[in-house]
């Protein structure tokens, strides 16, 4: 047999099958269970079911036999889903947060990573007082900190009137500014403090690489710290997305002293009212709808920060 028809020969042989390595059995797991199972209990009795319930009630409407008959609930399709639709105050409520949301977050966030960049920094001394005093107004229950910044607001109570006569912070014009104020101040120092614990993350040996290199701690900061801890940043983005369609205890706060906060101000103010009057089909229909549209703008952040790094 020639060279040639060794080569063929061997060319058309099959080649031998890879043996199946048998997949690993999962080791105890029954203790996986025990861990898991509080939180699958919770998880389900406190978020999936009040989700179900609050779609089951979007989908009823009352019916009555008569102007005093006796009210009775049947099934409404999407009837309640209509009325949302064609609520007008609702949806200004929606665009007004979506304004607080796009001025606000970026504030914040600028705010946190300058903070956490600051107390990351070899520079700055007294670090514990700092960082205490980034994350104190934090401590500081919304409430209580609404209430505050009301009092001094206020051109009757605050202890700086020359500054509350000329500018009246309480306006139709200022409010959602001045609120957007208090959720800052509250805020800034919790996204601090997660962007901080990523810059601790960083390998020291980083640091050092750069300055050999010559690069100063702005360089450093511009070019290593704040690159390695865009995941943190966009944590930060998303948590507070959501928390500026869920914007309720300020505004609330606020109607006690300004007149230019309504009862739908905010989304959850509106279903808040709408639950009051009580129409509690329509307020789980609106909560629906505000929970799909913080789904779908927190998902498309995400898609949209995924496409510029994989760019």
């Amino acid at each position: 047999m020639t060279a040639t028809e060794v080569l063929v020969t061997r060319s058309s042989a099959k080649p031998p099958r890879a043996k199946r390595i048998p997949r690993a059995k999962t080791p105890h797991k029954g203790a996986i269970a025990v861990f898991l199972g509080p939180f699958g209990i919770l998880f389900l009795l406190f978020y999936l079911l009040p989700i179900g319930y609050a779609i089951w009630q979007s989908l009823l409407v009352v019916q009555r036999d008569g102007l005093y008959g006796e009210p009775t609930e049947v099934f409404g399709g999407l009837t309640q889903y209509i009325q949302v639709f064609q609520n007008a105050p609702f949806w200004e409520s929606v665009g007004r947060v979506l304004l607080f949301g796009v001025v606000q977050v970026p504030v914040m966030l600028g705010l946190a990573l300058l903070f956490a960049l600051l107390l990351d920094s070899p520079v700055l001394k007294g670090k514990r007082f700092f960082r205490l005093a980034f994350f104190a107004p934090y401590a500081v229950p919304g409430v209580i900190a609404a209430i505050m910044w009301g009092f001094l607001y206020s051109p009757n109570l605050s202890p700086f009137t020359g500054l509350t006569n000329s500018v009246d912070f309480l306006s139709p014009e200022m409010v959602l500014w001045s609120i957007a104020n208090v959720v800052t101040w509250v805020f800034v120092g919790y996204n601090m403090l997660i962007i901080y614990s990523a810059l601790l993350a960083i390998p020291a040996e980083v640091y050092e690489a750069a300055r050999l290199d010559g690069a100063g701690q702005i360089r450093i900061a511009w070019s290593i710290k704040i690159p390695m801890v865009a995941p943190a940043i966009i944590l930060t983005a998303v948590f507070s997305i959501i928390g500026t369609l869920q914007l309720l205890a300020e505004p609330q706060v606020f109607r006690s002293f300004s007149t230019a906060v309504s009862s739908s101000f905010t989304p959850n103010m509106t279903i808040y009212a709408t639950s009051a009057v009580p129409n509690p089909y329509l307020a789980a229909a609106f909560s629906v709808v505000l929970a799909l549209a913080t789904c779908v703008l927190s998902f498309a952040f995400l898609k949209l920060t995924q496409r510029k790094a994989e760019q």
